[in-house]
């Protein structure tokens, strides 16, 4: 029997695409040092932008890692945000929106890790990965997925790779060239990141 109710269009979702800057690529040892996030509906359209440096919990010592990479310095982080503000606003934004990250698990990682540190509770329930998505485009890995690469094939300006905004921009105006070529149009087709880093279609 069909239902009542057709499956709402996508364009009525909300989706929370986050990136996040560390001090290194391990969640149990590094920290987070910036959150970007935008929120955007199915069809690409940017409805807030957020983001914040993340003040690091000993104020004298304290690593930031590969600054050649991310550009954060020491100094950037002296008078950046308490954690435990960042997160709560984290919370709050992410409430009600489906996750995206490219590469999802390393991101989660870390956020997972650091709100457990805080007490922080982060909604966020059956995320969805870009860096997935576009690779089972590609089965036969047949072209680089990285963010830049994916940018460059797609005419989407990343102006400042590895500044957590500027990421979570890019990936946000990806998301939607990726769910139309997965032919995704409701809510109800999207994919979901298991624990196990995989992602499967919903049984729906």
């Amino acid at each position: 029997m069909e239902s009542e109710h057709p499956p709402a269009p996508l364009a009525t979702h909300r989706f929370a695409v986050v990136d996040v800057e560390t001090s290194g690529l391990e969640a149990d040892r590094h920290h987070v040092l910036q959150v970007g996030v935008v929120l955007v509906d199915g069809n690409g359209v940017v409805l807030h932008r957020w983001s914040s440096l993340v003040a690091p919990r000993f104020r004298w010592f304290f690593r930031v890692g590969p600054t050649h990479i991310h550009g954060i310095h020491r100094r950037d982080l002296r008078h950046a945000t308490p954690a435990n503000e960042v997160f709560s606003e984290l919370a709050r934004l992410l409430a009600g929106a489906t996750f995206v990250a490219h590469n999802a698990p390393f991101d989660l990682a870390f956020l997972r890790a650091e709100a457990s540190r805080l007490g922080v509770t982060l909604p966020i329930d059956a995320p969805l990965c870009t860096l997935r998505l576009s690779r089972s485009l590609d089965p036969q890995r047949q072209r680089s997925h990285r963010l830049a690469d994916l940018c460059e094939r797609y005419a989407i300006s990343l102006l400042r790779p590895h500044d957590a905004l500027a990421d979570a921009d890019a990936t946000a105006a990806l998301l939607p060239h990726l769910l139309r070529e997965h032919g995704i149009t409701t809510a109800a087709q999207l994919p979901v990141l298991g624990a196990d880093g995989v992602q499967r279609q919903p049984s729906v």
